[in-house]
């Protein structure tokens, strides 16, 4: 044993006096010190170039009316909606975007709520510098799935062979860029966008466009038609639309009949053996329950584009 001297006396009571604050010392900076010193210091460690839909799934989902929205184009996109719809008026040689002709403004066209935007994301989706300078597909708006295309759907409400060279004339930056999907010489080159025509887009102007960069929306409900002498394709229509509440009719409540569903069995696979998606318009929006119950029937269906209004819904659906 050692003799119990004044100097071991004075190191076993400083062991002792020292031994919690040894023991319980704060600890160096912890995960989230270190997370808040970095947003905070605006490191360019965490500048993640083409972040502007960074961690959003796209789906397939059409935003209806999408101009009815808030804040048109980006809040689909916020929500993964890979389809989104502008209908166009052609007034005094500008193209206006809204329902109808009351809902006007002369902000709202479409090159400011879509063309231009567009442009703007896909500009920051495909940045230009040492990197990707030998790169040679695009990316779309899609951050988390570059290759997925947003669908684009043109919905003329003017006249159509008056109005469709100004809709192609405005799509001009885009195309200029390369963003543009087109059809030429016998083959598809898919780009960061599909732009598909409807309401009172031309037929037969389309079909006469080469390089064809705008498509048509086909008849989902006549694809088979003899009367039309058509043949239908993706080259001239990657999209076939129908009324849903003239062709199905279900409503959503009670039990769907057989040949309801028999019928929509039908109208996709007319669809899916050309090639072309389908999507069903007009379903019902309300009762909620109505509504989810068609939409599971369409989707269990084979349906490609959940046609929707409430984009939250339609999400998480």
């Amino acid at each position: 044993m050692l003799p119990l001297t004044f100097d071991t006396i004075l190191r076993a009571v400083t062991t002792v006096l020292t031994f919690p604050l040894r023991t319980f010392a704060k600890p160096g900076p912890g995960v989230l010190d270190q997370i808040a010193a970095l947003e905070s210091s605006n490191s360019s460690l965490l500048r993640y170039p083409t972040q502007f839909t960074q961690g959003i799934v796209p789906k397939a989902i059409h935003s209806h009316n999408d101009y009815w929205r808030d804040v048109p184009l980006l809040t689909a996109l916020s929500y993964g909606v890979a389809s989104v719809e502008a209908d166009v008026w052609l007034i005094n040689g500008t193209l206006f975007v809204g329902h109808e002709v009351a809902a006007l403004t002369a902000d709202r066209t479409f090159e400011s709520l879509y063309v231009q935007p567009l442009l703007s994301i896909l500009d920051g989706q495909n940045p230009r510098n040492a990197f990707t300078v030998n790169q040679t597909t695009l990316n779309g708006v899609f951050d988390t799935s570059g290759s997925t295309p947003l669908q684009l759907l043109v919905d003329i409400k003017t006249d159509g062979p008056t109005t469709l060279p100004y809709v192609l004339k405005a799509l001009d930056p885009l195309r200029t860029a390369g963003y543009l999907t087109t059809f030429a010489n016998k083959m598809i080159k898919q780009s960061a966008i599909v732009v598909v025509g409807t309401g009172n887009s031309p037929l037969e102007d389309v079909k006469a466009l080469e390089p064809r960069d705008y498509f048509f929306n086909a008849p989902l409900a006549q694809l088979s038609d003899p009367s039309l002498d058509m043949t239908w394709d993706p080259t001239l229509s990657p999209l076939a639309s129908t009324d849903y509440a003239a062709t199905v009719g279900w409503s959503g409540i009670g039990t769907i009949t057989e040949a309801q569903k028999g019928n929509i069995t039908k109208l996709i696979g007319d669809a899916h053996t050309r090639g072309i998606r389908a999507r069903f318009w007009d379903t019902p929006g309300w009762p909620i329950s109505t509504r989810n119950n068609v939409w599971r029937e369409l989707i269990n269906a084979g349906a490609d584009w959940l046609n929707a209004d409430d984009l939250l819904a339609a999400s998480l659906f």
